[in-house]
């Protein structure tokens, strides 16, 4: 064989195996991204790509402030999202060039768990940053809403946001007259006499409501702090009611009245300000497209029972955020 021919099948197979591997990488890097986009396509995650000047960062909290959950990719529930809206918040905190926040609140309340951990969250940003944030109402303000509110160095609502609500519920069913109808026998064995709360003892009641009035201080606490205010002041006002804007004022709950327009102009006036940034949502077609079908799919007997069942499940503690009708 001549020297040109080996040159040139050595050349030939180098050529080969360097398209080979270079592929092998390719597809591979490509199959990550991919992976990694159509997660973040499903999941409804927030891209944080703020201005390159400074700017205002809005963090809405909107819905009720719960867990926030991805059990499939069919999960493509909308409203306020904990995790992110979290780390949302820990990125403004890194982020020299965000001078505020305005928190656009409307929500009726939520878990104790969620939103504590969110009010702690901007109080955090607050401690650590020294910069301000500006609180605007919509809707709703109620209950784990108002909580959340309060972080605000100016609480404003539109002259229709109900608001208040400050107070804590545990609540479930006592089931054991239907059962007793439908012949059904509930049977627990347990290791103790407080284990099983299905038929509540009037002990039981006691260990349950003195839960629920640790929550309850610690509440008031919360806004006592956040309006300087007295816990007594605060307990006046913390029965549970729901306030009109224009209570809210007279009892010190809010600062003024105003539409958020009105509210962002004036945050940008003081803060010498002019941007305003809101994350993007990633939810792609794609996603749309899962919700709507799985809405269209009839559930079972057998999942509405179960649905309802986990809705009124006892021992759940929340928030009561009272719905005007």
């Amino acid at each position: 064989m001549k020297n040109k021919q080996i040159i040139g099948l050595v050349v030939a197979g180098a050529v080969f195996i360097v398209t080979g591997v270079t592929s092998v990488l390719t597809n591979t890097l490509s199959a990550n991204t991919m992976a990694e986009d159509v997660t973040t396509m499903l999941t409804g995650e927030l891209e944080f790509d703020p201005p390159a000047d400074d700017y205002i960062g809005v963090v809405n909290v909107v819905g009720t402030i719960q867990e926030q959950t991805q059990s499939s990719v069919l999960d493509t529930s909308s409203g306020y999202q904990h995790n992110t809206t979290m780390d949302y918040i820990d990125n403004l905190m890194d982020d020299s060039d965000n001078k505020g926040i305005l928190l656009y609140v409307d929500s009726p309340g939520g878990a104790v768990y969620e939103s504590e951990e969110l009010h702690d969250k901007l109080i955090e940003y607050k401690e650590t940053t020294g910069r301000p944030i500006w609180t605007y109402m919509a809707h709703y303000a109620a209950s784990g809403g108002y909580m959340t509110s309060v972080t605000g160095d100016k609480i404003y609502a539109n002259k229709n946001t109900v608001t208040g609500s400050i107070g804590v519920i545990m609540s479930g069913y006592d089931m054991s007259g239907l059962y007793e109808k439908l012949g059904i026998r509930y049977v627990s064995i347990t290791s103790g006499v407080n284990k099983d709360s299905s038929k509540l003892t009037d002990e039981q009641v006691a260990i349950y409501q003195s839960q629920v009035d640790e929550c309850y201080q610690e509440f008031i606490n919360i806004v006592a702090d956040g309006r300087d205010m007295s816990a007594d002041q605060v307990k006046a006002l913390a029965d549970g009611r729901t306030y009109t804007a224009k209570q809210a004022k007279a009892n010190g709950l809010i600062d003024e009245i105003a539409t958020y327009q009105d509210v962002m102009n004036q945050m940008a006036s003081e803060l010498e300000v002019d941007e305003f940034y809101t994350p993007s949502s990633e939810e792609s077609i794609l996603a749309a497209i899962f919700s709507k079908a799985e809405k269209l799919v009839p559930k079972s007997e057998a999942q509405i029972l179960k649905e309802t069942a986990e809705e009124k499940e006892s021992g759940v503690l929340m928030y009561y955020a009272e719905q005007l009708q």
